[in-house]
């Protein structure tokens, strides 16, 4: 017998030394799930009461609501230590379950670490020796989805792994890392002392000097400047500088999906992020020069790759990969913070003429138009009493559904964060996201599904009751895959496996012991607002058609 065990006290295991390990870098919450493999790990955290374990019942979504988590704490304190969130899975069929979440988080740079166990060492290294949930190569699923895979085989080599995937995920750009630890090395005894002293220093990403002056002589000299600001701007949190160079400059700001918020809706040189209107793609077309932060202007920022910039590109962004990968551009290679910052030192503040104010509010004008041009009152009126229904600082996660398409563009994020699942554009990120981001933050938050995709995350319905979360949940009815639905008939004239038979949502949601409410157009607000102000999770059902606005990257 031990000292330890004669003593009465419980011997260590690798799953301890992990546990301090994230304690000592700064973790309070784990959302996991458990599994055979995996169990010196949760035996850990019943033995660290001051982490807080969140608990789900997919693995999928757990890993959506690590992702929410991470998201709301970024947004509550953009100048702190970036909140890496945590998240802890078992072994082959649980690990490989959360890779289209976790291609989410890679796509939005959000800072996720994620363990998995692996089978005992033995059965590593080649061959198939019968474990169950074992892979030919667990590691080979995760390398082209999250930034970086560290592998544990020893005790000793915990801290150090632990330290790196840390820093990983908390460098610019920020985003998923795994790590996987095999069975006996989080069961075994180990002779390590108690870790207390780990600490992450990820990397910072200056941008160099020579590229930063070029810059500020191109924008100083444009009679034209635009500014495109997208996701980099927010998770950096770079909002105050983006202002005051705006303001310097006197240059339109648009956003664009990933990035509404990091710049004031009703700002005068707000263009806000109407990108999949033909007018905003001429307006960024037509600058002489175009700062591009924190965007790739992939897909959805170039409005369906319709835009063909005239003049000069500038494209600040943390992601080597995305330098100008779609448009030539002075490519700067850099986290957009401390980039606009150092262009704030060299570029010539200009004084207000009125002139971007009037380009800016013909802009907004010539959208109205388009928009009151089209029969889509309902849907206007919809997304205008979600938006009045929320308290003040109230997150809010979407699913990918037509009203969260709507609010892409027209929904104002001015104390009313916005997360979707626009990065990789996978179903079922609105209820798990929420949860997280309600752990984060005690709640409210709002999470708004479609039919369709409520039903990936339904049981997590009991995850908000078993852990009282304070998430209302806003499920958009229309009987199928809305938006797949106009797709295909906008494609073909008719559609194919769209149309759901789907539950009665509320009776659903009262089985779980979910208050719920079906609502109208015409109740909703109060309806929502109802539920918003009660503490603990509620879910509110419109049965509603909606439709998107007209393919507005065409002419006409």
């Amino acid at each position: 017998m031990t000292a330890a065990e004669h003593s009465g006290e419980k011997q260590r295991i690798g799953g301890d030394v992990v546990v301090e390990t994230l304690r000592a870098l700064g973790a309070d919450t784990v959302f996991g799930l458990p599994g055979q493999h995996a169990l010196g790990l949760f035996e850990a955290l019943r033995r660290a009461p001051d982490i807080r374990l969140v608990s789900s019942r997919v693995e999928n979504n757990l890993a959506f609501a690590a992702d929410g988590h991470a998201r709301a704490r970024l947004d509550a304190a953009p100048d702190g230590p970036v909140p890496v969130t945590l998240m802890i899975v078992s072994t082959g069929p649980g690990a490989l379950l959360t890779l289209a979440s976790l291609q989410e988080s890679r796509a939005a740079s959000v800072p996720v670490l994620g363990i998995s166990s692996q089978v005992p060492v033995a059965g590593l290294g080649g061959g198939r020796h019968g474990y169950l949930h074992e892979l030919p190569d667990q590691p080979a699923s995760f390398r082209d989805v999250v930034k970086s895979v560290h592998q544990v085989r020893t005790a000793s080599q915990l801290p150090t792994a632990l330290r790196e995937a840390w820093e990983s995920a908390a460098t610019p750009p920020f985003g998923p890392v795994w790590v996987e630890i095999p069975q006996d090395v989080l069961l075994a005894p180990t002779t390590l002392p108690p870790i207390t002293s780990v600490t992450a220093s990820p990397a910072s990403l200056a941008p160099l000097p020579e590229l930063v002056a070029e810059a500020a002589r191109l924008l100083d000299g444009a009679t034209n400047p635009v500014i495109l600001a997208g996701g980099g701007v927010s998770r950096g949190g770079a909002g105050d500088e983006l202002r005051a160079l705006a303001e310097a400059l006197r240059a339109p700001v648009l956003t664009t999906f990933g990035g509404k918020g990091c710049f004031g809706w009703t700002h005068p040189l707000s263009g806000q992020s109407w990108l999949e209107d033909r007018h905003s793609t001429e307006f960024l077309a037509s600058a002489d020069v175009l700062l591009v932060l924190g965007s790739g202007l992939g897909e959805l920022s170039s409005n369906y790759r319709t835009f063909a910039p005239r003049g000069q590109v500038i494209q600040i962004e943390a992601d080597a990969g995305k330098l100008e990968s779609n448009h030539p551009a002075l490519g700067i290679h850099a986290d957009v913070r401390p980039a606009l910052a150092a262009l704030l030192d060299r570029v010539t503040s200009r004084p207000a003429d009125g002139r971007a104010e009037a380009a800016v509010a013909e802009l907004l004008a010539q959208v109205g138009d388009r928009l009151a041009a089209q029969p889509l009152e309902l849907e206007r009126r919809v997304l205008a009493q979600v938006r009045q229904a929320l308290p003040p600082g109230t997150p809010t996660c979407w699913d990918m559904t037509i009203l969260a398409y709507w609010a892409w563009s027209a929904w104002n994020a001015d104390g009313a964060p916005i997360h979707s699942a626009q990065g990789a554009g996978g179903l079922g990120y609105g209820l798990p996201a929420a949860l997280g981001a309600a752990a984060a933050t005690g709640g409210p938050v709002l999470a708004v599904s479609g039919d369709g995709g409520a039903m990936y995350g339904i049981a997590e319905l009991a995850t908000a009751v078993q852990h009282q979360l304070d998430v209302t949940w806003l499920i958009i009815d229309d009987g199928g895959y809305g938006i797949l639905r106009e797709y295909l008939t906008d494609a073909f004239g008719q559609t194919t496996a769209t149309e759901l038979t789907r539950p009665d949502f509320a009776a659903l949601a009262r089985a779980f012991g979910v208050p719920a409410t079906v609502t109208t157009p015409d109740t909703l607000g109060d309806d929502l607002a109802a539920a918003l102000r009660t503490p603990g999770p509620s879910v509110v059902v419109l049965p509603a058609l909606l439709r998107m606005f007209a393919p507005t990257h065409l002419d006409g």
